[in-house]
């Protein structure tokens, strides 16, 4: 390992995701420190979080972070503020620093999609990855844990969070989560075809992050994939401790007299898995029924400690 132990970051946005981002590189982390909170409202609670914890902030966006001394010594940013504002602010960072790690926490999807338990060791080099959304990180890894076992044709996925979960951002990329959830249920899941819905629950008390997965896949032996997703469920649980199924994975075989009709790819036959999970929130800042957010923020943390792994031993 070279002589740094640790790698400065900057966080951009400071709500609700990027403040429990914030948390958790204070807390948990071996390889990464923080050097800047990057706000645009400079009476947030991020910021003053940040504040009170030492942490050098500035409510003047990307420009003020590109201002402040510390920027010379970031070597990674997690940008948590939405798809549109992310595209500007890669561009701007890179005219600055072209080798800018960035880990994306918008379904912008300029880099391409990392699920750290299903391929983070691919794109630990890359100069911008994409955690895709909450509802991708909770269930793509189930759907490549299917594909491991048999040839996936179709899988659709439901998230449902609490409404009182889903802030502004979240709401204002609702077209994005989908469009970018179905796609990387395809290139990350190995799903022919993929489908994502989101659901916002406005029920009180609120209620923990619920996950259902349907994959369409070829005939194989159902204990190789009950196998295999339980193995993936217990390699995402050392990332994010609140992922869990909810209950047994369940099987229904699709006989060839009697197939289903799947828009776009025709008729179906073989098994139909479907797989039931919850995300309770590790609650460093936001509330335990927030999994949908702490599955992003301990995934995208997950994801820069082995780039900055790789970096500090080079």
């Amino acid at each position: 390992m070279s002589a740094r132990q640790k790698l400065k970051v900057a966080i951009i946005g400071s709500g609700n995701i990027g403040t429990d981002l914030m948390i958790k590189v204070l807390r948990n982390s071996q390889f990464l420190e923080m050097g800047a909170m990057v706000g645009i409202d400079p009476n947030s609670d991020g910021l003053a979080r940040a504040q009170r914890m030492g942490v050098a902030t500035t409510h003047e966006g990307v420009e003020g972070l590109i201002k402040m001394d510390v920027f010379h010594d970031i070597d990674i940013v997690f940008d948590a503020t939405a798809a549109s504002a992310h595209i500007k602010n890669d561009a701007l960072l890179r005219q600055h620093k072209p080798d800018l790690r960035m880990v994306d926490l918008t379904p912008a999807a300029i880099g391409p999609y990392c699920v750290p338990v299903a391929n983070l060791d691919e794109q630990v080099n890359e100069l911008n990855v994409n955690m895709v959304t909450c509802g991708g990180q909770a269930t793509i890894p189930i759907v490549a844990a299917v594909s491991k076992v048999a040839k996936v044709h179709y899988a659709e996925i439901v998230a449902s969070i609490a409404s009182k979960s889903a802030g502004p951002g979240t709401r204002a990329n609702i077209d994005e989560f989908t469009e970018t959830t179905s796609k990387a249920i395809e290139v990350i899941g190995g799903a022919t075809k993929g489908k994502a819905i989101i659901v916002l629950n406005p029920a009180e008390p609120p209620v923990i992050m619920r996950d259902t997965v349907y994959v369409l896949s070829d005939a194989v032996d159902e204990a190789l994939i009950e196998k295999s997703i339980e193995q993936t469920v217990a390699a995402v649980q050392g990332y994010v401790p609140g992922y869990r199924l909810k209950q047994k994975v369940q099987f229904e075989v699709i006989p060839v007299d009697r197939p289903l009709s799947i828009p776009g790819l025709g008729q179906f036959s073989g098994i139909k898995t479907s797989v039931f999970l919850e995300v309770e929130g590790a609650a460093h800042y936001l509330p335990a029924y927030a999994g949908n957010l702490d599955i992003m923020t301990s995934a995208a943390l997950a994801t820069a400690e082995r780039m900055a792994q790789s970096m500090l031993t080079v």
